[in-house]
């Protein structure tokens, strides 16, 4: 009887070791979903925040460059179709995160919040670029300003 005991004690000690150690994953695991969404809902804020700093940036840029009537501005309607197209994508990012994320794989979690990582560094350069040519439009402008004003 009492190494029936011993036995039925060992056996409840094991269970308890498995129910307790399944249970620290499946939290960790809940940890992890619960990570890369915050993470994936801050990619999404800071990528439509760039969008629109870059649509601003083009607006100011292309409003500077109309007082020129020798500039061309057609190319200002198709930046602001590509802005518009990644508000666009980046919605539709918004309502996948909304309605599929909840029961996603880790693994597409993982993978859309990389796709907008991967949006928003192929962004930088185009936002470095345009507030470089918005520093570069303001200096001729001032340039040309002080001529007319010493004529």
């Amino acid at each position: 009887m009492n190494s029936t005991l011993s036995l039925g004690a060992a056996l409840f000690f094991c269970l308890m070791v498995v129910v307790v150690g399944v249970a620290l994953l499946q939290r960790r695991r809940l940890a992890q979903r619960g990570n890369s969404l915050k993470n994936m809902l801050d990619l999404a804020d800071r990528l439509e925040a760039d969008l629109k700093t870059c649509r601003s940036g083009l607006q100011q840029a292309h409003a500077v460059m109309s007082l020129n009537p020798d500039l061309p501005a057609a190319s200002e309607q198709e930046a602001r179709h590509a802005i518009d197209a990644g508000l666009r994508a980046l919605l539709a990012q918004r309502l996948w995160i909304r309605d599929r994320a909840p029961h996603a794989s880790q693994g597409e979690l993982d993978q859309t919040a990389t796709a907008m990582h991967d949006a928003r560094d192929r962004l930088q350069p185009l936002l470095q670029a345009l507030t470089q040519a918005h520093s570069d439009l303001n200096s001729a402008m001032r340039e040309q300003i002080r001529r007319d004003a010493d004529q």
